[in-house]
């Protein structure tokens, strides 16, 4: 089949998911948004778990893009020095991307996540994505000279996750509530909260 026409109709299915939701993907959809022919994604994916899978498969493939950022990060990459309020502007500009220009993989992505709470196919395809991200947060504490235990990671990396849903749906009092307001601050703030001493 024609790769170049199998990637169109994949970006085709990653914006519908975005702008209509996991209801909203259809052949049809797909097919008008991709701008050919009726009953051309059915050729390429004849079911919706086969479009569901290839949506996915091509979230994951432009996830790589800022995961690479992130690899390329600091001095074990070559890339030093980094510091702390290095790596706090690297996130900040990262949500700043997810809520931007990486909107749409962003919202197809969660879109996809729910579906995979029904279909455990799914979940463990999308599972490396999401999973990368702890080990990639470790990386960049480290990179900065911060203590980067798993515990210190998985705060990071929650509370990074956590943030993306609200600056997607941009409530002005949730932002403000939840610092997002000035992402500067609050991935300084995050950072400052993540290197406090354990107690206990």
């Amino acid at each position: 089949m024609n790769q170049d026409r199998r990637d169109r109709l994949r970006d085709a299915a990653i914006a519908v998911l975005a702008r209509e939701g996991g209801r909203g993907l259809t052949h049809r959809a797909v097919d008008a948004e991709a701008v050919v022919p009726t009953g051309t994604a059915k050729n390429y994916f004849p079911t919706r778990d086969t479009l569901l899978r290839a949506a996915a498969e091509r979230c994951a493939e432009q996830y790589r893009v800022p995961a690479a950022t992130v690899a390329q990060t600091g001095p074990e990459a070559g890339r030093g020095p980094f510091d702390a309020a290095q790596l706090a502007a690297l996130l900040a500009g990262l949500l700043r991307n997810a809520a931007g220009p990486g909107r749409t993989r962003v919202l197809a992505y969660l879109e996809l996540r729910a579906e995979a709470a029904r279909r455990t196919w799914l979940a463990t395809l999308l599972d490396p994505v999401a999973a990368a991200d702890f080990a990639a947060h470790a990386h960049l504490l480290r990179a900065a000279g911060l203590p980067a235990g798993p515990e210190r990671a998985r705060a990071l990396t929650l509370a990074l996750h956590g943030a993306v849903p609200h600056l997607l749906t941009g409530a002005p009092a949730t932002l403000a509530a939840a610092g997002l307001d000035d992402l500067d601050r609050f991935t300084r703030e995050l950072l400052a909260a993540v290197r406090e001493e354990e107690t206990g």
